[in-house]
């Protein structure tokens, strides 16, 4: 299972942390501290799989990571998982992240973070891994952002038909006429 993905750059400033198993706010930037410092003095060509650190699990616990430019992605898992499946799934994230922010950089991580998030849970949910097909996960993304795309204009319908109604041409009696404001209440509304 998997108990935490964390991705941070090469000078162990955060840009992505999940964390499956609950830890509070203070033990988490502890975990994401130590586990810089064990994966980043680590030379780039040895194994990207090492004993987890002392809390987050120690001995029973691994960290397999990989090393792309300023990033380094970290998935924390314990021992049923397999060391070359989650190097694959690692792989999986970036390309798919890749795709969606055409050559993906760290401030895509910083500037996109929502998006980053529901390419994650495509992934990964409860710390199980849901799917590696990047095409499937692909198709899902794009399914979100047309369903965001939907939103946006159910959102701006209200302001468009009053656009609409003052450009038409009617007596100016008609046009003179105040309508009356929404309630804020359903101006709040998100759909």
């Amino acid at each position: 299972m998997i108990k935490a993905i964390l991705v941070f750059n090469n000078h162990g400033k955060p840009r992505l942390s999940k964390f499956y198993q609950y830890f509070n706010e203070d033990m988490q930037q502890q975990i994401i501290k130590e586990t810089f410092q064990l994966v980043s003095k680590r030379d780039d060509n040895v194994c990207n799989f090492l004993e987890g650190g002392s809390l987050i699990g120690g001995s029973d616990y691994k960290l397999i990571y990989r090393h792309y430019a300023t990033l380094y992605f970290v998935f924390c898992v314990d021992s049923s998982e397999s060391e070359l499946g989650i190097l694959d799934l690692i792989q999986v994230f970036v390309e798919t992240l890749d795709k969606c922010f055409e050559n993906v950089c760290e401030l895509d991580l910083i500037f996109h973070a929502d998006a980053v998030h529901h390419i994650l849970s495509e992934l990964v949910m409860g710390g199980m891994v849901l799917q590696t097909n990047m095409s499937d996960i692909l198709a899902r993304i794009e399914e979100q952002n047309k369903l965001q795309k939907q939103e946006a204009g159910i959102s701006a319908a209200p302001a468009r038909a009053v656009s609409a109604v003052k450009s038409m041409n009617l007596p100016q009696q008609i046009k003179d006429i105040k309508l009356p404001d929404l309630p804020q209440a359903i101006k709040d509304l998100k759909f």
